[in-house]
């Protein structure tokens, strides 16, 4: 595993040993690979054919010769040129973050839209490459190929026969993206607020997601242990029935294939009366993963005005007296909850957070329904958005207290 380590104002803020240490844990989620050594490699300016010197070349060579590696991942964006020119100085096959990234994916995704999305992004970058492995196309488990398999072999891409596989998946989605909507439209029929758990890969959304709502989703210490989002019922302290949505986690330098394909899975998150944006508080750049966090979060769309409380995870990891001193942080802001996912630990104030705000989020009003209109009535009262309700002649008077979703979705009905 080689981490790029190249300054420039869109890495600046990421210390390179963090960044390697995240690479290999983005090399340990698949199973089937070995990591068998790993270093930060410094550029100035990469080289247009190689990305490394000629003497980092030659070095490289001789080191992965004797260690009689097969596989080199680069921690950084390779060219299609630079990825053909070191595999053949190297004798082996490169893969570069996208490439990983996409090989995990490919790994993890179970539900039929999870595997078009990641079979067209990974079509798109493929479509880029002169030489690449087609075993992904009959392939009978999760991955492209990259990384070995039954088969493989290093032939030249046929782009025509790419773009005729996107066009077939892109036909598929239609279809799989019309059925979502069905079970969009059955979801607003069900008259509860949504609450979303975004964040860093690895911050603990799984296990905070299990914890509140007894749920059993996978949670491993593993980067992206959690793809296909997930949705359970979640009863707050009053007795409020609230959504909770477990969803992807997010990564710096997605790749923007990704961003693209998954935006349809994230559509719980742009649809959200409440966001949990759950940190890992314990890691040594916390700050940097919360900043990539909201960039994805603008890229994405998500309206700036939609309620959101930052849930400081893994306070358990803490030394006592840092858990002490943000503790007291905690308590001085009302948009920051600190708990410990697997302890447990201020769940029960988490609750009562996310009940306050989707509370503070609520907008009153006054609505008229006449009284043969029973079932938009009875969605109002199963919402638990009716204050009070006035019979007339003609009509009912509702004072309604409601999110703006919530009233999105009556309009829907």
């Amino acid at each position: 595993m080689l981490h790029i380590d190249l300054k420039d104002a869109r890495h600046a803020r990421r210390l390179p040993e963090h960044g390697l240490a995240e690479a290999v844990s983005l090399a340990r989620a698949l199973p089937r690979l070995e990591v068998a050594g790993s270093e930060v490699v410094r550029l100035g300016k990469p080289a247009p054919g190689t990305l490394f010197g000629s003497g980092k070349v030659a070095e490289l060579k001789a080191r992965l010769a004797d260690a009689e590696i097969d596989l080199v991942l680069v921690d950084g964006t390779v060219s299609p040129v630079q990825q053909r020119n070191l595999e053949k100085a190297w004798g082996v096959k490169l893969l570069d973050r996208t490439g990983l990234i996409l090989e995990i994916f490919a790994d993890r995704a179970r539900t039929r839209e999870g595997v078009l999305q990641v079979e067209l992004a990974a079509l798109s970058y493929q479509r880029t490459r002169l030489v690449r492995a087609w075993t992904h196309l009959e392939r009978q488990r999760g991955g492209f190929g990259f990384v070995g398999g039954p088969g493989e072999t290093q032939i030249e891409t046929d782009r025509r026969a790419i773009d005729e596989q996107i066009i077939k998946i892109k036909r598929q989605l239609e279809k799989v993206v019309k059925t979502r909507e069905l079970h969009r439209a059955a979801r607003r029929r069900v008259p509860f607020a949504l609450v979303a758990l975004v964040g860093y890969t690895n911050a603990g959304k799984s296990t905070l997601f299990n914890h509140m709502t007894g749920a059993e989703v996978m949670a491993k210490d593993m980067l992206f242990a959690t793809l296909d989002p997930t949705m359970r019922g979640l009863v707050l302290p009053s007795g409020q029935k609230v959504i909770l949505s477990d969803t992807v986690g997010f990564i710096s330098d997605l790749p923007h294939e990704l961003v693209a394909a998954f935006r349809a899975t994230l559509e719980e998150v742009l649809e959200a009366d409440l966001i949990l944006h759950v940190r890992d508080i314990s890691h040594p750049e916390t700050e940097e993963q919360a900043a990539d966090v909201g960039e994805i979060l603008d890229e994405l769309g998500v309206d700036e005005d939609v309620a959101l409380i930052e849930v400081w995870n893994k306070i358990d990891c803490l030394r006592p007296e840092t858990r002490e001193a943000l503790l007291v942080q905690d308590a001085r802001r009302g948009d920051v909850q600190a708990v410990s996912a697997l302890t447990g630990e201020g769940i029960a104030a988490l609750l009562a957070a996310i009940e306050a705000r989707l509370g503070a989020a609520c907008i009153e009003e006054t609505l008229e329904l006449g009284h043969s209109d029973g079932r938009r009535r009875a969605w109002l009262h199963n919402a638990g958005v009716v204050v009070s309700e006035t019979q007339g002649a003609d009509a009912t008077t509702l004072a309604l207290r409601w999110t703006i979703r919530q009233k999105a979705d009556f309009a829907a009905l």
